[in-house]
């Protein structure tokens, strides 16, 4: 059954599958709003919300995620990341993170470059496998607006962009 799909459709549906999912918590909502009499009318706007929601974030996750064959793998475990390549690697912990730039013209092509609070750089390929769990590790920074992380993102831009920088605290 696996050879029915192209290739394409299958990385499609299975990059979009969160959202399609959340699509279906919505339609089911909207059937038990237009259908139900009292506890399923109300369970179905409370489905209604939570699919929107859902969905949302979903969708941005989904534009994040890119197709996962890049060079090396990344592994998020407790707020640690790790990038394990074949030209560099490292693990930094996302509480000591203090910059998350974009860096479209890095070996071998187009990564993320962490810094931490040593000064410790890593780079890490926006196409390498796991790099999409990086999504709700740098969703999780205080001050960090992922739309912007997203337009950089597709957009592409020619030098690099720095998406996220800890604010220094103020001593007065």
């Amino acid at each position: 059954m696996s050879d029915f799909f192209r290739p394409e459709v299958r990385a499609f549906a299975r990059r979009w599958q969160e959202v399609i999912a959340a699509t279906g918590v919505i339609a089911l909502g909207f059937w038990w709003v237009f259908t139900g009499v009292g506890i399923n009318l109300w369970l179905g706007v409370i489905l209604c919300v939570v699919g929107v929601g859902w969905g949302v974030a979903a969708i941005q996750r989904a534009r994040f995620a890119q197709d996962g064959e890049g060079p090396g793998v990344v592994q998020i475990r407790e707020r640690r990341l790790a990038y394990f390549g074949p030209l560099n690697g490292g693990v930094m912990d996302v509480s000591a993170l203090t910059e998350v730039a974009f860096e479209p013209d890095s070996h071998p092509g187009p990564s993320w470059t962490l810094v931490d609070s040593d000064g410790q750089e890593l780079a890490i390929p926006v196409n390498a496998a796991g790099a999409e769990g990086l999504f709700d590790a740098f969703a999780a920074l205080p001050g960090m607006e992922t739309q912007a992380m997203l337009t950089v993102l597709e957009r592409t831009p020619d030098a690099r962009v720095v998406v996220w920088r800890r604010s220094k605290p103020l001593l007065h």
